[in-house]
């Protein structure tokens, strides 16, 4: 475990001039909020090695080597969104292999599935749910850590050569490149959605105020806490919760698991958004979406028959082309939304 300045200066000579280098991390987002990289893991020929970004490392030399290297990674999605939240960073190119897999029909294409299909290893599928910010990390949890990196350098090798074989390796280039290009935008959340949860439609004005308060409520006990919102309450229970105060019912059903402190804060907040005035109470969501013309439909199937036919053709899956979301918005308005396409799912819906 590199969890010193000196031992990672000792070791970003060999990265720098490592020919290819494999990453991934580990985060803490089943046991701490606002979640954050516990872990990463670095393999290079010859050599897996660990970094404890909690051990208050320099890691800038670090992400400046890494930028000089195409990172091979396993769905990247989520640990670059990780980086660029931590540590405003951004690789310049990766090659992933979830979505190689995908390419080249692949139904089963988590990184288990991968090194047993194409290397014959059979890899340990957990301790997935760790807490990856105890030290030190058990034995089982850094050979796990190390294995998430040490075989993607021979997976990314078969899978290029069958990506490269079926002229898809260029679609590759452009998912990955779209990826960073997506995961390095900061995002930006409208304070009016973000509390309106799934199932809060029903909702009437007063009902959402509550249900607004007991969102905010919440977020301020996980970050005091340490703990994810889940963990707080659940968003079913805010829903119950809203409804029941807004239909002034006298027993609001608390979960039993909610301790005493924080129960009378919960039941003070709930007073405190019933009492505030009808002007103050959100708006009920409006649709903003273009109902859909009888047109619309008609040009949607026809898009989605060559969709599917295509994807049957390469051996896909379908979404991978173009989902369900994307046809009817391509048939409502092509010219807009062909633009927001990869250059490839462009010419095989054409």
């Amino acid at each position: 475990m590199i969890d010193t300045d000196t031992r990672l200066a000792e070791f970003l000579p060999q990265l720098s001039s490592a020919p290819w280098l494999a990453f991934d991390t580990e985060a803490d987002s089943l046991h701490a909020y606002p979640e954050k990289i516990c872990l990463m893991q670095i393999s290079i020929p010859g050599r897996d090695v660990l970094i404890d970004p909690l051990a208050r490392l320099d890691l800038a030399p670090l992400l400046a080597a890494l930028s000089k290297h195409e990172l091979l990674m396993h769905g990247a999605d989520y640990d670059l969104r990780l980086l660029r939240r931590g540590y405003n960073y951004v690789p310049g190119k990766i090659f992933d292999t979830m979505p190689a897999a995908r390419l080249l029909g692949e139904t089963q294409f988590g990184l288990v599935n991968l090194a047993e299909k194409f290397l014959g290893v059979k890899l340990d599928k957990g301790p997935q749910k760790a807490d990856w910010a105890r030290r030190p990390l058990t034995d089982r949890m850094a050979n796990y850590a190390r294995h998430d990196t040490h075989y993607l350098h021979e997976i990314v090798g078969k899978l290029r050569a069958a990506l490269k074989e079926k002229g898809r390796l260029e679609w590759h280039a452009e998912i990955c490149a779209r990826l960073i290009r997506d995961c390095s935008v900061a995002s930006e959340e409208n304070p009016d959605e973000v509390w309106r949860i799934k199932g809060c439609f029903p909702l009437d004005p007063r009902g959402l105020a509550v249900l607004r308060e007991l969102w905010h409520w919440r977020e301020q006990e996980a970050i005091a806490a340490n703990r994810p919102p889940f963990f707080v309450l659940s968003h079913e229970a805010l829903l119950e919760l809203a409804i029941a105060a807004a239909n002034d019912e006298i027993e609001l059903p608390i979960p039993h698991h909610v301790r005493p402190g924080r129960r009378d804060r919960l039941v003070d907040i709930i007073h405190r958004a019933l009492a505030l005035p009808a002007e103050e109470w959100p708006e009920r969501a409006k649709h903003t979406g273009k109902r859909p013309s009888e047109a619309d439909l008609r040009r949607c199937d026809k898009l989605k028959a060559i969709r599917d036919r295509r994807a049957k053709e390469l051996g896909i899956d379908a979404t991978l082309i173009a989902p369900k979301a994307t046809l009817l918005e391509l048939a409502q308005d092509w010219e807009k939304h062909s633009a927001e396409l990869m250059n490839w799912q462009r010419e095989l819906m054409k």
